[in-house]
């Protein structure tokens, strides 16, 4: 998730840790969600993490429509932005005064809270309401599902694409890379003629978790894989983890990356692809509409290409949808479900997508009338994929994320080479597991 809205460090995982911890202890507690209602109107709490001002009427005006619609349903709605919501919802969930309806990211990140009891199973309010389970891109769903029930209801579905400078490509009469054989000659042929082939801004090291998402889901067996990202059971001894890991650090070793990428910040990496510092970057869907802007249709995108000697699925797509957790203690489950079916309507979704140009997990509403026609594209290519590989550092236990996040600039300055990284990595599973199975 891009560096303005979702930036992820150690401090950040550490901070979600204790969310965890305290929503847990919560958990236990028979407090309602709700704090009461008066007057026959019922008050539901709703927690998301929008309070930007480009952001925040968009929820207002779908808060007034839910309301205008059913006045015996009060929405208190709070907005807490990215970083804060954490100790945010530390305080609030350690005190008691559990929101009904919370922001979540889907994987690890919403699997904490359903281990701790902490959020409602939403699978039979989806089933008996076919039209509405049916209506969501089948592949956003997913990454909110534990043990086979789903847990969370998806707001947005994003993904992760290189885009590339159109007028470089031409120059060169280079074309999109299909395999990551030609997406290294496309590397070699701009490095021999003088172009940084990629920006990257990797100051804040999620911006290279984003590459490694991707990598090991493509060098990595899907079984293996998932066995190793539970917190239970992880043990990363895969050697398709130190492949990926040598993946990535030999775009930097052969000079493929821009000088200074752990020196540079993913905006100051943006501003320079812009001006036309180098010919490709890695960005989110989201983030297509400001290029855009920027680029006045001298740009293109393609997907992370294949790896032949991957044993993953190379028909996956890098990304994650994140949305909305119904706390288990809710006093009012049903007008839970009401408020988060009329958000996720098909239009609220086109006005979602209208107003703040995020792609939407609901079938037809991202489209060339409500949106840039590659945020259209880069959905139908979601939609097409076999699967997600969700971002890595909110996928696996944040004691494991936090271990990958603190070495990525150490392999890529050459201070730490694949294998280290993995031991590190494997030390901190297997305090994980010990932790978790007891």
């Amino acid at each position: 998730m891009k560096l303005k809205l979702n930036k992820r460090t150690g401090a950040v995982l550490t901070a979600f840790a204790l969310v965890a911890s305290s929503l847990a202890g919560c958990s236990q507690s028979s407090q309602p969600a709700s704090s009461g209602d008066a007057g026959g109107q019922i008050e539901l709490k709703f927690l998301e993490k929008w309070p930007q001002p480009q952001y925040a009427p968009y929820f207002e005006e779908i808060v007034k429509e839910f309301e205008n619609a059913n006045p015996t349903i009060k929405i208190k709605m709070e907005a807490v932005a990215d970083e804060p919501i954490k100790d945010k919802l530390r305080v609030i969930m350690g005190g008691g005064d559990v929101p009904d309806i919370t922001f979540s990211w889907s994987g690890e990140f919403a699997r904490k809270f359903v281990r701790s009891g902490a959020a409602m199973d939403l699978t039979s309010a989806l089933n008996e309401d076919p039209d509405w389970k049916n209506s969501f891109i089948p592949a956003s769903l997913t990454p909110f599902v534990s043990n086979g029930k789903n847990y969370g209801i998806p707001l947005r579905f994003n993904g992760k694409f290189f885009i590339y400078n159109k007028e470089i490509f031409a120059k060169y009469n280079l074309q999109k890379p299909k395999t990551w054989e030609e997406f290294m000659v496309i590397c070699d042929t701009l490095k021999q003629n003088g172009v940084a082939p990629i920006i990257l801004g990797n100051e804040s090291p999620w911006a290279s978790i984003h590459y490694l998402t991707g990598l090991n889901q493509k060098l990595v067996d899907q079984n293996v894989r998932m066995k190793d990202y539970d917190p239970k059971t992880g043990e990363f001894l895969d050697p398709g983890y130190v492949k990926a890991l040598d993946y990535l650090k030999s775009l930097q070793d052969k000079g493929y990356f821009a000088p200074n990428a752990n020196s540079t910040s993913h905006d100051m990496a943006t501003q320079q692809f812009y001006i036309g510092k180098a010919a490709m970057f890695y960005v989110e869907l989201e983030e297509f509409p400001e290029i855009e802007k920027n680029m006045k249709g001298n740009w293109d995108f393609f997907l992370m290409p294949a790896i032949a000697e991957g044993k993953g699925n190379q028909n996956f797509v890098t990304g994650a949808p994140d949305g909305f957790i119904v706390s288990s203690k809710t006093a009012h489950p049903k007008e839970a479900m009401q408020f988060l079916k009329f958000l996720t309507s098909k239009a609220s979704a086109e006005k979602m997508v209208k107003m703040l140009g995020w792609p939407s997990p609901i079938i037809g509403a991202t489209n060339e009338q409500t949106a840039l026609k590659q945020v259209a594209d880069g959905v139908n290519m979601m939609k097409e994929a076999e699967g997600m590989a969700e971002w890595l550092d909110t996928d696996v236990h944040a004691k494991v994320a936090d271990t990958y996040l603190v070495n990525l600039q150490e392999l890529l300055n050459g201070t730490k080479t694949p294998e280290q990284v993995m031991k590190e990595v494997q030390a901190t599973a297997k305090e994980v597991s010990t932790e978790t199975g007891q």
